[in-house]
């Protein structure tokens, strides 16, 4: 009986073996045509075409803010034929980027110049190097000059001076800069400036070491440049500073009020960075540009490491850093909540675009990144039409300021055949001469002789 009944479990076992293997083969066709048809849904490999990528079919009133965490190819997409809606604005193209130090400024800056190359504006270039004197208006010699004396743009590094800049452009010219947190703009001065050196503090951690006591190191934090008869502070009220407010007016916090209400009444737009895209959104909005137009590269572009640049003050070094910058963060407190209450202005629509702007940011350096000889085509969508990204797209998001900045200058150049001018000396330049006792200059050449 043992042995019958063994014998019926083998012939049992191998009759069913056949049936297994039939089950699995069957399992396994079906999901490799699911994730094809999943995987050619997204990407059109034929070598024929070009590459259609499809943001989805973003509606409003489908999409809430508190549900925005579909991806691009999960979506029911428009296989390319949408077109966007007709504008109901015309592009602004005259605009002014004060560059403020020190807060992500070449990534934005790479947005403006790309922006005025594709659409030949006039720029108010600087004659040689890539800043402006820093601490007052540029002198007639500091700049390349147009016939008239009208530009349509300008966004290198230059102190807001509003007298000036109204000389040069038009009144329907947009005003727009950039703030970063106060405290991480701190280490990143700290660090680029050497202000450690010039406060003569030799801690392993200078930032601790001075947000322990900010006012013991007043007398050795500002800087003098004798050779302007200006008094600058690098760890104090230096966002204010690049935006015109004098290192005097620190302790008047009337003063310092008035003047910060005037600024946001001239500024179309201060971004943040640490809120980059929703001020990208914005501005492309308040601006009237494309969604391509404020693309940018998500590798900073002006990166550097230090030891204590992830040091997180305690809540009593903070509270020293609020008293001792207080300007600074007054002027961070009143943009950061204007920045908000203008993306409020735009309704709901705009967490949409948002999350488009976010996915299409992705997919655009992805495809940089490989560096394929096959361009790459983003669908239209409500927010922007269909548009190419090439090699040129993809080498100018990752091109340097000075890079960009030459092709832009060789145009003036040969507009206006104006003589190259001299280069201007930069600040950590002449901080190190102060820290060695020895004088400051403007230009290149008075440090040389």
């Amino acid at each position: 009986m043992d042995e019958n009944k063994l014998l019926q479990q083998k012939v049992s076992s191998s009759k069913r073996a056949p049936l297994m293997l039939l089950f699995f083969f069957a399992f396994g066709t079906i999901n490799m045509i699911y994730f094809a048809q999943i995987y050619f849904q997204k990407i059109d490999t034929r070598p024929q075409e070009k590459r259609l990528f499809n943001i989805g079919e973003w509606n409003s009133t489908e999409t809430t803010q508190d549900n925005r965490k579909g991806t691009a190819g999960t979506q029911e997409n428009r296989k390319g034929t949408e077109k966007a809606p007709k504008d109901t604005c015309s592009p602004q193209r005259k605009f002014v980027f004060i560059k403020t130090h020190k807060t992500g400024g070449c990534t934005i800056v790479n947005i403006f110049q790309r922006y005025a190359i594709k659409h030949k504006l006039s720029a108010l270039l600087p004659a040689a190097g890539t800043f402006f004197p820093w601490h007052y208006p540029p002198a007639e010699e500091d700049y390349i000059h147009t016939p008239d004396e009208q530009y349509d743009v300008l966004m290198n590094h230059m102190r807001y001076n509003k007298t000036w800049l109204r000389t040069k452009f038009p009144a329907d010219t947009a005003y727009i800069s950039v703030l970063r947190e106060p405290s991480s703009h701190l280490k990143s001065a700290m660090n680029y400036y050497n202000l450690p050196k010039l406060m003569k503090i030799k801690s392993k951690n200078p930032v601790q070491t001075f947000l322990q006591d900010p006012w013991k190191y007043k007398d050795l934090s500002e800087a003098y440049f004798d050779f302007c008869n200006v008094t600058w502070d690098g760890t104090r009220n230096f966002l204010s500073f690049d935006l015109g407010y004098p290192t005097e007016g620190a302790e008047d916090k009337e003063r310092a009020r008035r003047y910060i209400s005037e600024l946001e009444a001239d500024f179309t737009l201060v971004l943040l960075l640490e809120h980059l895209d929703e001020s990208l959104v914005l501005l492309r909005r308040l601006m009237c540009w494309e969604v391509r137009d404020v693309l940018y590269d998500m590798t900073p572009k002006n990166n550097r490491n230090y030891s204590y640049k992830k040091y997180v003050p305690t809540a009593e070094e903070l509270a020293n850093l609020r008293l001792w910058k207080a300007v600074d963060y007054l002027l961070y407190d009143t943009f950061n909540a204007s920045l908000w209450r203008k993306i409020a202005a735009q309704g709901p629509d705009f967490y949409d675009e948002l999350h488009y702007f976010k996915e299409v940011k992705q997919l655009v350096s992805t495809h940089c990144k490989m560096r394929g000889k096959e361009n790459l085509k983003v669908a239209a969508s409500k927010w922007s039409p269909q548009f190419q990204v090439d090699q040129k797209l993809c080498r100018g998001m990752k091109a340097m300021v000075p890079k960009l900045l030459a092709t832009m200058r060789k145009s003036m150049w040969a507009a206006t055949k104006q003589q190259k001018g001299r280069k201007i000396v930069r600040i950590q330049t002449n901080i190190l001469r102060i820290i060695h006792g020895r004088p400051t200059h403007k230009y290149r050449t008075h440090r040389k002789k």
